[in-house]
């Protein structure tokens, strides 16, 4: 069993919706946690940690439990095996909005739970044409946020020693590529701007958490999302696409 907590936001709750699932194909048993608070940067969750606020929606394998938890209560739920936190999308591109909140979260994390590996997922730059308030922080400029959220993340990575989990770097490689050219007149990989697709935004994200966690290759896994917001099926061709340049991106990191 490979047990995963998510200290995170909405972000998070799109990369977790189909981990477990794609874990079960590979017939890897997986628990995968995720703390949401929509929106919610660093500074905010370390606020929560020193004040014990139980503000977090408790999501596991991709659904809502109804339940409020606090961070703390969280942690002591489970052995954690791996805990990932994030800074919030609107913020990801500025590196004085990591600190000291990063390296706060990550030494409570390393006392309450010594033996949990701690990843730094990478979000994603918005869609070309976001109407977020906060792309304009960005110039409403999708490879100025790319740029800037890629060298914030790296900088955070290296300055704390945990890996990330490149997900960034995934939605931009599959954004080069058709049917998901979107400037172009292909799909977009957002359903509104800057939250993933239903289904292969989402899956392409879970993906990533997958190969990287556990140090898979996705490419077999046989897996293929459905969202139960319309009854969808992805297409198996569109799925092994994503898989292949997960794997690829992953394997040069």
């Amino acid at each position: 069993m490979i047990r995963i907590l998510a200290i995170g936001n909405s972000f998070s709750q799109d990369a977790t919706h189909y981990l477990q699932q794609i874990a079960s194909a590979d017939n890897v048993e997986m628990k995968v946690a995720n703390l949401y608070i929509g929106g919610c940067s660093l500074e905010r969750h370390w606020q929560n940690v020193v004040t014990g606020a139980a503000d977090y929606l408790y999501e596991l394998n991709g659904y809502s439990q109804d339940r409020y938890v606090s961070v703390k209560e969280a942690l002591e739920e489970d052995t954690w095996d791996v805990i990932v936190t994030q800074q919030a999308s609107h913020d990801s591109g500025w590196m004085e909005t990591y600190e000291p909140f990063l390296g706060n979260m990550v030494n409570y994390i390393r006392k309450q739970c010594p033996a949990a590996r701690i990843y730094l997922n990478k979000t994603w730059a918005y869609e070309v044409d976001s109407t977020h308030e906060k792309f304009a922080r960005y110039h409403n400029d999708q490879q100025e946020m790319f740029a800037r959220l890629s060298a914030a993340y790296q900088a955070a990575s290296e300055r704390q020693g945990i890996p990330l989990i490149p997900c960034g770097d995934v939605i931009q490689a599959i954004r080069r590529e058709p049917p998901f050219q979107y400037e172009e007149g292909g799909m977009s990989l957002c359903r509104d701007g800057f939250h993933m697709s239903w289904l292969y935004g989402r899956y392409a994200l879970a993906a990533v958490w997958y190969g990287t966690i556990t140090g898979k290759v996705i490419t077999e896994n046989s897996y293929i999302p459905q969202t139960s917001m319309t009854e969808e099926k992805a297409d198996e061709m569109l799925i092994r696409q994503i898989r292949r340049i997960a794997d690829s991106v992953i394997m040069m990191r």
